[in-house]
């Protein structure tokens, strides 16, 4: 199933959800493509006019693929402005990811700040790319692609505390381009792997523990098969848990999202 196709199916059925094998990362579904999931059945429940600002995910276990999963969502608060939305990915009666969701209408205010500049990197067409290898690389990257433009690749012993580069959907995610919204915002800054495994010499497991995803709003209109820019920078990593920092920018260098993680590495 495609990246849209799961989107359809959560909208239509989202008590009964089985996501293919194809979208795995190790023996759990891709964090980026659960989260995406769990935010089209919470915006079902939210008024016209109160676009996502800001979704705290919890990973409390991992999804399963081809399993089915059912993405419970309910409203906490609605305000005047904001309705808060909780959520409770469930599968085989055991709750595997917890989220938190605040969509808000605009509203007049004195205060504007300027957004974080977009860093200056090699275009896309320049920048090594990641390609798909079954069996080696998550079976989840034959839907998006990237290309490193900042730090090390993983297992690479770079040192850097940064990674990032370009990133966008592949031709096998949509049947065709389409217009990109906060779903897929969501898979394309989760597609990167943990920063800090660019730090090791050798393969070993990484994954979300916790993540936070900030949408700037409103959304410039950009296309599903555009590049758009990624970077994330470690803050702090120690006992085996990385705090990394990352922003995404569109194709003309606007900022649409933001995002905090807190990560685990087993090495």
């Amino acid at each position: 199933m495609t990246f849209t196709e799961l989107l359809h199916a959560v909208r239509t059925q989202p008590d009964r959800v089985v996501i293919p094998a194809t979208w795995a990362q190790g023996r759990a579904s891709f964090g980026g493509l659960v989260a995406a999931l769990a935010y089209e059945a919470m915006r079902a429940q939210v008024p016209e006019g109160r676009p996502v600002r800001s979704l705290a995910i919890t990973f409390v276990g991992p999804v399963a693929p081809d399993v089915p999963v059912s993405f419970e969502a309910e409203v906490l608060r609605e305000g005047k402005a904001v309705s808060q939305m909780a959520l409770r990915a469930v599968q085989d009666g055991q709750v595997v990811t917890l989220v938190q969701g605040s969509f808000g209408a605009p509203r007049e205010s004195v205060v504007e700040v300027l957004p974080l500049p977009a860093p200056q990197i090699e275009p896309a067409e320049r920048c090594q790319e990641l390609p798909y290898l079954r069996n080696v690389t998550p079976e989840f990257t034959r839907y998006l692609a990237m290309r490193w433009g900042i730090g090390g690749l993983p297992f690479s012993h770079n040192k850097s505390r940064q990674m990032g580069g370009w990133v966008r959907l592949r031709g096998e995610a949509v049947a065709q381009p389409e217009w990109l919204t906060e779903a897929h915002l969501l898979a394309l800054v989760d597609a990167w792997p943990p920063a800090v495994l660019s730090h090791l010499q050798e393969p070993a497991p990484g994954s979300s523990l916790t993540w936070t995803c900030e949408f700037v709003q409103p959304l410039p209109a950009v296309m599903s098969d555009a590049w758009c820019l990624y970077r994330a920078e470690i803050e702090h990593a120690r006992d085996g848990y990385g705090h990394v920092a990352a922003a995404l920018w569109s194709p003309a260098g606007e900022l649409i999202a933001l995002s905090r993680q807190t990560v685990t590495v087993f090495a």
